[in-house]
């Protein structure tokens, strides 16, 4: 009786009538525009040094099979120094190669993504830690692909100091983070987004990348940050999301998540399905688990039919496909990587 469920429930309700009642009379085009105004608010201003030279410099360079490994390092704004990793092919080739920003899930940061132990060292002894990255950035570098793997902050070796040490690799500074931005009138998920549009100004910085071919992935919180800088960011040509795509009433809201997914009053004005069709009319992959319990396939389903909707509607519904596996919150690959190879 005392308890505030239906408080709740007749809040978002309210604010899911408000957006139907707002958008039924606009074509997507004209709400798209809205969107992205309201969105760029919510995210909070990240963009003053955006012009900043990145100063980026190579840590180490690996020669492994048939794949060249960089670690690299790049500066994005005053205490802001992102370390990374970027897989290639070996082969040589006298055309310019597409390029990926890979974006990865909790965890313990770019290191788990490229398959590597939170030490940094190769999984040569078969240790099993528990990872829904699976071989992703090799697949896509054997394929031709220039794949650069950025530590998102809050993650691995960009952790606040307080949050570094302990026996959990996985540990992570986000609810500090997220909540000392919020006081700033700024978001996690806001800076996150600025500095994966500024792993896209390094590619273009690359001499051996074709600017007319960049494409973003991410799996679960990346696939946030990934389908946010997709959105934002023209000089993205497709973004293929993993573990992520869904609705907020669904999945954020049906069960505690970390804080950076929560984007101050994003409800009155969009959910989930509409921040993905930003996207359009580019192309997008949606991939997940039919068992994931994060994300749940009833409501991936319902985020599937909006976005076909919407793109639709801008008329390039062949541009959005998408994939339900057997399996949970992981990436699988089985026919995003041919797309991907189609529309980057």
């Amino acid at each position: 009786m005392w308890n505030p469920d239906r408080y709740i429930k007749q809040l978002i309700d309210g604010m899911e009538k408000s957006r139907e009642a707002l958008s039924k009379d606009k074509c997507w085009n004209d709400r798209r525009q809205s969107l992205l105004r309201e969105l760029s608010k919510t995210l909070g201003r990240f963009s003053d040094n955006s012009g900043r030279p990145l100063q980026a410099r190579q840590l180490e360079h690996v020669e492994i099979s048939t794949m060249v490994w960089e670690r690299i390092e790049y500066t994005v704004d005053e205490g802001l120094t992102v370390p990374a990793y970027v897989v290639s092919p070996k082969e040589p080739t006298v055309r310019k190669r597409p390029a990926i920003v890979a974006l990865h899930g909790h965890g313990w940061g770019s290191r788990e993504m490229v398959g590597l132990l939170p030490s940094g060292k190769p999984n040569v002894n078969d240790d099993h830690i528990p990872s829904g990255h699976g071989t992703i950035i090799h697949q896509l570098a054997e394929r031709g692909f220039v794949v650069v793997v950025p530590e998102i902050v809050g993650f691995g070796d960009r952790r606040l100091t307080q949050d570094n040490g302990g026996d959990d690799p996985k540990a992570n500074s986000c609810f500090p983070l997220a909540a000392a931005l919020l006081l700033a009138g700024k978001t996690l998920a806001g800076l996150r987004v600025y500095e994966a549009s500024r792993a896209v100004d390094y590619v273009l910085q690359r001499g051996d990348t074709d600017s007319q071919r960049i494409g973003v992935i991410g799996f679960s919180g990346g696939g946030m940050i990934a389908s946010l800088v997709a959105a934002t960011d023209d000089r993205i040509g497709a973004a293929a999301i993993y573990g992520y795509a869904s609705t907020y009433r669904g999945s954020i809201l049906a069960r505690r998540h970390c804080l950076d997914n929560y984007l101050p009053g994003i409800l009155q004005h969009a959910e989930m399905p509409d921040l993905l069709g930003l996207i359009a009319p580019r192309p997008l992959f949606i991939e997940s688990g039919l068992e994931d319990p994060l994300f749940p396939a009833e409501q991936v389903r319902e985020a599937i039919r909006e976005i076909k909707a919407i793109y639709r509607e801008m008329e390039c519904e062949e541009r959005f496909a998408f994939d339900l596996f057997e399996g949970g919150h992981e990436m699988n690959g089985r026919h995003s990587l041919d797309w991907l190879e189609s529309n980057v």
